[in-house]
């Protein structure tokens, strides 16, 4: 399924792959390469409340600061709950920033093998083959409780916003 002109980069259209999943509904499973090169499986939080911040490339800097805005608010507030940062770099990437940034209170996971993450959750940007700027929380019953997708992929999520919504997930 394809959604043309769901979001736009710096005032271009794109076309997202993937059904428009909604607050409510179950939360697809997925498995994703670490950065240590090991399939990691959404299965693997079961039963926890999770943080998915999707970035298009952690070597932009709406997304540097995305992923080091969530890493520093979630360092002792949220303890009982998982959060993932995925994204399309490679996993190699993806631990290089982790190290330079000292970013220790996130799993990345890397979608760039086949999309399917993006495609579960209809945030693959069919275009530049990247995923759309999101957040979601899912809570400890596998449903969707938070979503946003940013209609301009350049812009800042509401961080406070997200992390209410995985408090009140039990987070």
């Amino acid at each position: 399924m394809e959604r043309p002109k769901a979001v736009t980069m710096k005032g271009n259209p794109l076309t997202l792959v993937g059904a428009e999943l909604k607050v409510g509904d179950k939360a697809p499973e997925f498995m994703l390469m670490g950065t240590d090169l090991k399939p990691v499986s959404s299965n693997e939080s079961k039963g926890k409340p999770r943080l998915i911040s999707v970035v298009t490339s952690l070597d932009t800097g709406i997304c540097n600061t995305q992923t080091c805005t969530f890493n520093e608010k979630f360092a002792d507030a949220f303890k009982n709950s998982v959060h993932y940062t995925i994204s399309a770099d490679l996993p190699f990437a993806q631990a290089r920033f982790a190290k330079e940034h000292k970013i220790n209170n996130i799993q990345f996971l890397s979608d760039h093998r086949d999309m399917s993450f993006g495609q579960a959750y209809g945030v693959q940007v069919k275009e530049l083959r990247l995923l759309a700027r999101s957040i979601w929380v899912v809570d400890k019953n596998d449903k969707i409780t938070y979503r946003e997708v940013l209609p301009e992929i350049a812009a800042e999520p509401n961080y406070e916003k997200a992390l209410e919504a995985l408090k009140k997930a039990g987070g």
